[in-house]
């Protein structure tokens, strides 16, 4: 991980993406801390899919609990397929 002064960024800027697109991270410094993070793309992806895997797993483990206590629904398959048409 990097941190640089947005000045340096903007004077070689070319330059900071290709240390980005080599893996490294990109911390760009700021006034009033207001600092920005710069990966690649790739990590950007990782990093969104990450998100939604642990959302997921949230949502599995809620569904596991109502499950052990007892909050469950039956249908039929045949009153399945009646909801499908409505």
């Amino acid at each position: 991980m990097l941190a640089v002064k947005s000045m340096d960024v903007r004077e070689n800027f070319k330059e900071w993406c290709n240390k980005v697109i080599g893996g490294e991270t990109l911390i760009v410094s700021r006034p009033r801390n207001e600092n920005v993070v710069i990966v690649s793309e790739k990590e950007y992806s990782n990093l969104l899919k990450a998100k939604k895997n642990e959302e997921y797993l949230k949502k599995l483990d809620h569904s596991f609990a109502q499950l052990e206590q007892g909050e469950v629904v039956h249908k039929s398959l045949e009153e399945l397929k009646a909801m499908i048409d409505e």
